[in-house]
């Protein structure tokens, strides 16, 4: 009988001489394992069974990485790890601005993997809303919903915002005007587990912000409070959750 409290990771990647081993390890260490060699055969998975997260390389032939990560984000709310040999800036930029919620370069320590995996979850389940919280988020035209986690613009499209993103966004949501320095983000968005395996909350702001603001680089919703933090500068109206 399978334990409900068994983290159950999709890993997809197309070279098996790397995958096979990894989700080896990753059953010793107790996850319980389902492999994928594309993202076809991971859709397919996907539509059979449910994950906590999905470990999911870049480069594969057909459907690449970063577009069913895409579909992740915006139709399934799954935390995604990238395992990939593109380790350039510019492509963990685009990775992260699509949704991921970390990045890890090939080769990597598997310990450091599983140690990034529980970190990412140990935020999500922190991030979680309970089923009493039936309530939207209204700012300036745009619209959060915390139990789908679907952010929508002004003009109606859902934006895709990774975990991390749904995070700092809704600890801002929470505390409007107010001014919230970086050392509370992390107790709020991350815990102190983030000094040791992510990025940096001026790079997740500077993410979010280029989602959010109508220019990045004169941020208005979320203002740089010099020698205090951020803040989000703005009303914010709870409005209930329509079915």
């Amino acid at each position: 009988m399978n334990d409900p409290t068994t983290i159950r990771v999709l890993l997809v990647d197309d070279e098996a001489a790397l995958r096979e081993p990894l989700a080896d390890y990753l059953v010793r260490q107790g996850l319980a394992v389902f492999q994928a060699g594309s993202s076809a055969e991971a859709r397919m998975l996907l539509s059979d069974a449910t994950f906590d997260i999905v470990l999911l390389d870049i480069m594969m032939p057909g459907e690449d990485g970063l577009s069913l990560c895409r579909h992740l984000v915006e139709s399934r709310h799954l935390p995604v790890i990238f395992i990939t040999a593109r380790g350039e800036a510019t492509d963990r930029i685009v990775g992260l601005e699509i949704g991921a919620d970390d990045y890890v370069v090939k080769p990597f320590d598997p310990r450091e993997l599983v140690a990034r995996i529980r970190s990412v979850l140990r935020r999500a389940n922190r991030a979680a809303p309970t089923e009493t919280e039936e309530v939207a988020y209204e700012f300036e035209g745009w619209k959060l919903d915390p139990l789908k986690r679907r952010l929508i613009d002004p003009e109606g499209a859902v934006v895709a915002i990774s975990s991390a993103e749904f995070r700092l966004l809704l600890a801002f949501l929470d505390h409007p005007r107010q001014v919230l320095d970086r050392d509370r983000l992390l107790d709020m968005v991350q815990g102190r587990e983030a000094h040791l395996f992510d990025r940096a909350v001026d790079n997740q702001i500077s993410r979010l912000r280029r989602k959010v603001e109508i220019d990045s680089r004169n941020p208005q919703l979320i203002q740089t409070v010099w020698g205090g933090g951020y803040m989000l500068a703005t009303e914010v109206r709870k409005v209930a959750l329509r079915d």
